[in-house]
């Protein structure tokens, strides 16, 4: 919010400029309002270019700074905004507050992460993304800089690199990470989930963190509201696995208990026999 007041501020500043400056009518100075807006916007985004110069994605941070963070923040919230997301949390109180956390849910849309990190910035949750989304400068280099990470899934070698720092981040106490399992966006109609890449939850064991399960609702819905209607979001955390049940389960078997209690929740369908329980 703060930052999208300043960009009104720079547009009402343009709008009086033209007015009292350069002795334009009120309904000229009134359209200076608009392009006075998309400037700000336009500076902001180049101010992102500039800061995120300074990072070299070619090796992992050392510290997450601080103002990459406020950074990622801001531009996430204003997208979100911009783009009408109406996020509820539901559960919020479960999330861990005494320490880092791998983040597990499904996916159904790129506003998914958008939605988590607009509404929750206190918990310090970066992404795991594929590499188109973090291949978009300044994306590449801010959220690289807050601890961002792009993942390919078409190289084991890779893949495993970024699972190994991504823990390392966990370990140091950087960030909470947040990832999707199915490793794509479901498409399914009804919402049903792709299976889930077991490989994810070793994050969670190499770096002796509890697993967050969570629900995405609603974010597949934004191409049909978009842009006469907002787009209603639910994040429902659903459960909180222990570090040490974490680390002493197959991951096969993690990501098979995960899948179903989020499933069930998503589909509104009782949780499977198999996967009830660890």
């Amino acid at each position: 919010m703060p930052l999208f007041i300043c960009f009104i501020i720079f547009a009402l500043a343009a709008a009086l400029a033209g007015l009292f400056i350069c002795g334009m009518s009120i309904w000229g100075a009134l359209l200076c309002f608009v392009p006075g807006f998309i400037a700000a916007n336009l500076i902001y985004f180049i101010y992102l270019l500039i800061v995120g110069s300074r990072i070299d994605v070619s090796k992992p941070i050392e510290t997450q700074r601080p103002l990459y963070r406020k950074l990622v923040y801001l531009t996430v919230w204003l997208v979100s905004f911009y783009f009408g997301l109406r996020v509820k949390v539901e559960n919020k109180e479960l999330l861990p507050s005494d320490g880092r956390f791998l983040l597990i849910s499904n996916h159904r849309s790129a506003f998914d992460p958008l939605a988590f990190i607009a509404n929750l910035p206190e918990y310090n949750v970066s992404y795991i993304c594929k590499p188109s989304i973090m291949s978009f400068p300044p994306i590449k280099t801010v959220a690289y800089g807050a601890g961002y990470l792009a993942i390919d899934r078409e190289n084991d070698r890779k893949a495993l690199k970024t699972i190994i720092t991504a823990a390392d981040y966990l370990k140091r106490g950087l960030c909470s990470i947040g990832i999707y399992p199915e490793g794509t966006r479901s498409k399914s109609a009804n919402g049903e989930l792709l299976p889930f890449h077991a490989g994810s939850f070793k994050i969670a064991q190499r770096a002796n963190v509890p697993v967050v399960l969570m629900s995405t609702i609603g974010t597949d819905k934004f191409k049909k509201n978009f842009p006469l209607r907002p787009t209603h979001v639910t994040l429902r955390v659903l459960e909180v696995i222990p570090a040490e049940k974490v680390k002493k389960l197959p991951t096969v078997e993690l990501a098979e208990y995960s899948r179903g209690v989020i499933r069930a929740d998503v589909l509104g369908k009782p949780v499977k026999e198999n996967a009830a329980a660890i």
